[in-house]
C-alpha cells in the first residue's frame, strides 16, 4: 500500500511513510477530543504502518504533547519517528500562553520542555515553527542551535513548518535543510508552491512535507461557514471548492480523496500529514492515499483552470 511506502530523508537515517499523522486535533485545536483518542489514533496507525507522528508546543499549548506521550507509554513505545517544533515557549504569563522565541536558550528550552511532555529523550525531527518575521535571527542563531542539536544525535533531522515557501525557498538555497513542513501551499485551492519551490527542493534533495492539504476545512466540505487558511472561506474560494466537487462527483470521486492525493503527487513531496481526531478518520484518509484515481481527472480540472 503507497501508504506505508518509506522514504529515505537524506543521510539523516530518518524513513518517512508517503501519510503522516498530525495531532494538533489532539490539543483541542478544533474542539476536545476523548481522553483515550491519542491512545486510539496510534494503536490505528502502527497497525496499519503508519510510522510518523507530528505534533507542536502550540497544540493546545503543550496538551498535544502531553497526549501523545501518554500514549507512546500506554501502547510500549512503539517504533514511530516524532517531529516536533520550536520557536514558541510556553508562558502562562502571556496572554496566548506562549511567545516567539528563535534564540539558542528558547530553542534549548522550547525542546527541552517538549521532551518532558513526551516522555523521551530525544525526537527524530525538530522543525522551526512559523519564523516569518525572524529570518535574520534564523540565519545568525536559530539554524547553528539546530544544527548542533543534530550533529549532537538529540534529532536525526532538521527543518522548517511554515504556511508560506518564500522563506524556505531562500532558506533552502543558503544552508543544509533535511526537511520542509510546507502547510496550505500545495493543495488543490493554492499551487504556490509548485512553481519554484518544490523543484527546488527536489534539486537540493529536500524533503518536502505536504500539511494543510483540506486548508482548514474547505476541502472537506466547502458549505457555508467553512474555513480557509484558518478563517472563514471567502465566497471566491467556496465557489471554487464547490466546482472542483462537481467535477470529482462525475469521476464519483470525494473531495478529501482528491485532495490528500494531489498533495501527496507533488514534486519532492515525500509524505502527507493529515490532522485526524479518531481512527475512523485516519483509515478514511488511508483509503484515500491507496485508492488510485480515474485516469484524465488532473487534466479536466486543469482544463477548467481549477488547478495550475
Amino acid at each position: 500500500m503507497q501508504s506505508r511506502a518509506l522514504t529515505s530523508i537524506g543521510q539523516t537515517g530518518v524513513f518517512l511513510p508517503r501519510l503522516g499523522v498530525g495531532t494538533a486535533t489532539l490539543g483541542d485545536v478544533f474542539g476536545p477530543v476523548p481522553e483515550g483518542a491519542a491512545e486510539e489514533l496510534l494503536a490505528t496507525a502502527t497497525a496499519n504502518g503508519l510510522t510518523y507522528v507530528d505534533t507542536a508546543p502550540l497544540y493546545g499549548n503543550g496538551l498535544s504533547e502531553r497526549r501523545l506521550g501518554a500514549a507512546l507509554r500506554a501502547l510500549g513505545d512503539p517504533d514511530l519517528t516524532i517531529s516536533t517544533k520550536v520557536g514558541r515557549v510556553l508562558d502562562a504569563s502571556e496572554p496566548e500562553g506562549w511567545r516567539f522565541d528563535f534564540s539558542r536558550e528558547g530553542i534549548l528550552r522550547s525542546l527541552e520542555s517538549s521532551l518532558e511532555r513526551l516522555g523521551r529523550d530525544h525526537v527524530d525531527i525538530l522543525y522551526v515553527h512559523d519564523p516569518d518575521n525572524f529570518e535574520e535571527q534564523l540565519y545568525r542563531e536559530t539554524w547553528p542551535t539546530l544544527e548542533r542539536l543534530r550533529s549532537e544525535g538529540v534529532v536525526r533531522a532538521i527543518g522548517l513548518g511554515m504556511n508560506q515557501w518564500e522563506l524556505p525557498l531562500r532558506l533552502v538555497k543558503r544552508v543544509p535543510v533535511d526537511l520542509v513542513m510546507l502547510a496550505g501551499r500545495y493543495t488543490l485551492l493554492d499551487q504556490s508552491g509548485a512553481s519554484e519551490f518544490l523543484p527546488t527542493c527536489l534539486e537540493h534533495g529536500v524533503g518536502v512535507i505536504a500539511a494543510g492539504v483540506f486548508n482548514s476545512g474547505v476541502l472537506i466540505d466547502p458549505e457555508d461557514g467553512a474555513w480557509y487558511d484558518y478563517e472563514p472561506a471567502p465566497s471566491t474560494v467556496l465557489q471554487r471548492a464547490r466546482r472542483i466537487r462537481e467535477v470529482l462527483a462525475a469521476f464519483r470521486v470525494s473531495l478529501p480523496h482528491a485532495a490528500v492525493q494531489f498533495a501527496a503527487s507533488g514534486p519532492a513531496v515525500v509524505s502527507t500529514v493529515v490532522g485526524v481526531a479518531s481512527s475512523e478518520t485516519l483509515a478514511a484518509n488511508i483509503r484515500a492515499l491507496d485508492t488510485p484515481l480515474p485516469k484524465g481527472l488532473w487534466e479536466i480540472l486543469r482544463e477548467e483552470r481549477l488547478i495550475a
